[in-house]
């Protein structure tokens, strides 16, 4: 695995990152490491994101000393072996609830109902959650449903809204602006302000699509 990048965010934060593209084993091998920095003194909090790790400190704490002792922790690092929940998310796919699956089944020059039956043929693992709180990015999108985002992307996706960006799925958990390719919609709640954890998906998880309806 090729060693990562290390740079300053501001004060209190540096950065680690590995080249593109993403993979599970990169991922599984930055899930260790952040359990293995969130335990070392001065650090107050690690997240994971895609490709990258940051790391947040106190104003004590001298940042390229940390940096320094994160080069020399990541060749000891081995790719854990982190057994997340299986989740599966019934989806309503095409119609008004997926507007844009016509459109990407004659990108690849396949049926809807083609698509479709990619689309809920893997076993998708979260990578990390962003962009919207319960925002999952899903690693495992086979090469032949690989699709451009949106030209123009719309002003309000709705909630739920299951999309495909490039070499990614995911779902929406709140309305918003997005210029993912939008191919169906889920009743899911996956951010929940009453329960704890209030997400439905960690990184770590794993997702199975479900197909409850194809409108055609």
């Amino acid at each position: 695995m090729p060693a990562p990048t290390f740079a300053l965010l501001n004060e209190t934060a540096l950065i680690c990152t590995l080249p593109p593209p993403a993979s599970l084993e990169k991922q599984r091998k930055l899930w260790a490491f952040a359990d293995v920095v969130r335990e070392w003194p001065g650090v107050s909090e690690a997240v994971v994101g895609m490709n990258n790790l940051t790391v947040f400190t106190g104003y004590e704490t001298d940042l390229d000393e940390l940096a320094g002792k994160m080069k020399r922790w990541w060749p000891r690092i081995r790719p854990g072996a982190h057994q997340g929940r299986l989740q599966e998310i019934a989806v309503v796919y095409g119609g008004d609830f997926g507007e844009d699956l016509a459109e990407v089944a004659a990108f690849h020059r396949r049926t809807p109902a083609e698509i479709v039956k990619q689309h809920t043929a893997p076993l998708y693992t979260v990578f990390m959650m962003g962009f919207q709180p319960g925002f999952p990015y899903l690693g495992g999108l086979p090469d032949s449903l690989h699709t451009p985002r949106r030209a123009v992307p719309r002003t309000q996706v709705p909630a739920g809204s299951v999309g495909i960006g490039g070499s990614q799925t995911g779902v929406y958990p709140f309305a918003s602006p997005g210029g993912w390719q939008i191919i169906g919609r889920t009743e899911a709640a996956l951010f929940q302000t009453g329960i704890s954890p209030p997400t439905l998906l960690s990184a770590g998880d794993t997702v199975r699509f479900v197909a409850e309806r194809i409108i055609l």
